[in-house]
């Protein structure tokens, strides 16, 4: 089972579409800046894009989207 549930992650971003693209996002930011929130071993995912998941998870990632007109 992969971690974090996407039912919870979906509680805090309202669309698939949001999910990806902020995890996208704050992946790039750890590869090219190499700076994670939590110490390397609090992680329970490898990569960069399932660390960042659960950084998200976690509150430690706030979402903020412009709304359009």
């Amino acid at each position: 089972m992969l971690y974090p549930s996407i039912d919870k992650l979906l509680n805090i971003v309202d669309s698939k579409y949001k999910l990806v693209h902020v995890a996208a996002m704050r992946s790039k930011q750890m590869l090219e800046k190499n700076h994670y929130q939590l110490d390397e071993n609090e992680y329970q995912n490898k990569r960069s894009i399932g660390r960042a998941l659960e950084e998200l998870e976690k509150g430690l990632i706030e979402v903020k989207f412009k709304e359009t007109k």
